[in-house]
């Protein structure tokens, strides 16, 4: 039995942690890195051979950096990221193709914070976003990557990494926790997805709204929303619930997130924790008074305390988020589903032409 990958947030977690991680590892090491706070993660794929270096696709997640890069839910092309941000990570990557002497596919993972980029992984090979990029961009990615390693010149496919699609193409991750009743649907550095889906259309936020639907998640239109965030999650709050209180929800909200909320102006309901006793948070999720939850968690005390608010909310069908930034991803794209319906049109009408 090993043990898991945890994110530690100060002193006393890190010793819990290590005397746990040794006793289990025994003699192997126990790596430990530097966390990122409020960091963007993104994935770039590229093709490389002996002379040049096609950028294939540069994919910014919308979950925030420290979430597995298979759980979070990206956007092909960036959707914050300034241009000149991603004009670097593209001469970054080819920098290190070319350093590398890669031929053939390759996976560069980043995070950016305070404008600053850092390099966390690259991966001389095929990543599991190929499928993705190839079905966003219309370019065979892999069959390309395939070719060029057999011998093929990538000037032989007439490429061009400065083409912009004329659509956003986000991904979602598609996960088995209604099949197993004891696992909690809090996101963290180990992936527990077991498939994807994909959105697409003329805006990111109708594109993720696409993929929400994919995955099997229906947005509300209209209802309460029930908030119980961490402090650091805090500041982003007045935003968010400003945002549903002019699309017509209600607000309901536990003690601490409720308070940050009526500070900004806005009206809220306080519920309970489920262990402040009945009538609690829970308790409105199963009697269908709750239409969509934002729960977000730090610490593994308030993980154990919130897991009934998230086992509720698959149970009972309630869209449920973990982060901030995928609430606020689902928060815009209900503002486009109630602005118009969404259109359905054949994956081959995205392109104007193939490889």
């Amino acid at each position: 039995m090993r043990r898991a990958m945890e994110i530690v947030y100060d002193r006393a977690g890190l010793h819990r942690y290590m005397r746990e991680a040794v006793r289990v590892s025994g003699d192997n090491p126990v790596l430990i890195d530097r966390y990122l706070n409020d960091a963007i993660e993104v994935d770039v794929d590229c093709i490389a051979d002996a002379e040049s270096v096609y950028v294939a696709g540069v994919m910014e997640h919308i979950e925030e950096a420290g979430i597995h890069s298979g759980d979070s839910a990206c956007s092909l092309p960036p959707y914050t990221l300034a241009p000149a941000t991603v004009t670097e990570l593209k001469a970054e990557t080819e920098a290190m193709a070319k350093a590398l002497g890669v031929v053939g596919l390759m996976n560069v993972q980043y995070a950016i914070k305070d404008d600053v980029i850092y390099v966390l992984e690259v991966n001389p090979r095929a990543s599991r976003t190929v499928p993705f990029v190839a079905k966003a961009t219309g370019v065979a990615v892999a069959k390309i990557g395939a070719r060029v390693m057999a011998g093929a010149r990538l000037s032989d496919f007439h490429l061009d990494d400065q083409a912009i699609a004329p659509h956003v193409a986000v991904k979602e991750a598609v996960f088995p926790f209604a099949r197993f009743p004891d696992v909690d649907t809090i996101l963290g550095p180990e992936m527990k997805s077991t498939g994807e889906v994909m959105g697409l259309d003329s805006s990111c936020e109708r594109a993720f709204a696409k993929s929400q639907l994919g995955a099997g998640v229906i947005l509300p239109e209209a209802g309460s929303v029930f908030l119980s965030v961490k402090d650091a999650d805090k500041k982003g709050l007045p935003a968010l619930a400003r945002r549903l209180t002019e699309m017509g929800f209600t607000i309901m909200a536990t003690r601490g997130t409720a308070a940050r909320i009526r500070d900004a102006g806005l009206p809220v309901s306080i519920v309970n924790k489920v262990l402040e006793g009945r009538p609690h948070c829970v308790d409105a999720i199963r009697s269908g008074e709750v239409q969509l939850v934002i729960n977000t968690a730090s610490t593994p005390q308030s993980v154990a305390d919130s897991f009934a608010i998230r086992r509720s909310a698959l149970t009972h069908g309630v869209p449920h988020y973990t982060t901030m930034a995928g609430a606020r991803a689902a928060v815009h794209a209900i503002a486009a589903l109630k602005s118009g319906m969404l259109e359905v049109a054949p994956l081959q009408s995205y392109f104007r032409g193939s490889y």
